[in-house]
């Protein structure tokens, strides 16, 4: 919940659509009278639409569900993958062992499924015409490019040529297919191997 909702003696509406504990509706009744019902099951009553015509209130307990609410929110954001961006400013006139140097860190940020941002500098007349930069943003796509591809096309931002180059998944899986293949190869190798011993014997 984005908003504290209203509770109990702060729902001073003159009448509400009231929703029992078990989601049984009570009709239009007084906020007062809505509030009788809830403090007799020893509940809260809790304003859930408070735009609605007329408001709309349900018999819970709201700490119970303020806290489940908390929980599913704590949960989902453990789900959520934090995906890291690692930035590499790069500048037209950058020499070839400069960009290698460079390119073998986002090799590695990439390795590690972080996503990687190369931005190169235009200076001056540049601006008009950055087709330099697009020249240095081509190279370094052309050294990543078997371990990762591109968000969306090379464009200019600002003062910067910006590629984004993330990992490719496809590869991380074929790690596993390739691991799994000499695993099952070994082992059908060792199986032949213990075949031809006891055959000899």
């Amino acid at each position: 919940m984005k908003e504290e909702a209203l509770i109990n003696e702060d729902i001073r509406f003159e009448q509400v659509r009231c929703i029992d504990e078990n989601g049984t509706p009570k009709g239009l009744i007084s906020s007062y009278e809505a509030l009788k019902l809830a403090r007799e099951a020893g509940l809260d009553l809790v304003c859930i639409s408070a735009n609605a015509k007329p408001p709309v209130c349900k018999i819970m307990n709201y700490g119970k569900f303020k806290y489940q609410a908390e929980k599913k929110q704590k949960e989902a954001r453990k789900k959520q993958k934090q995906i890291e961006v690692k930035e590499i400013k790069l500048s037209t006139h950058i020499a070839q062992n400069d960009i290698n140097y460079k390119v073998k860190h986002a090799i590695e940020f990439l390795n590690d499924g972080k996503h990687v941002k190369f931005k190169v500098f235009l200076r001056g007349r540049e601006m008009g015409d950055p087709s330099a930069g697009f020249a240095v943003i081509r190279k370094v796509i052309a050294l990543v490019e078997d371990i990762s591809h591109m968000d969306k096309e090379p464009k200019v931002e600002g003062r910067y040529v910006n590629v984004l180059m993330l990992p490719n998944k496809e590869q991380k899986e074929s790690k596993k297919e390739e691991k799994k293949s000499e695993e099952a190869f070994n082992s059908i190798q060792l199986t032949k191997g213990e075949d031809n011993a006891k055959d000899e014997n």
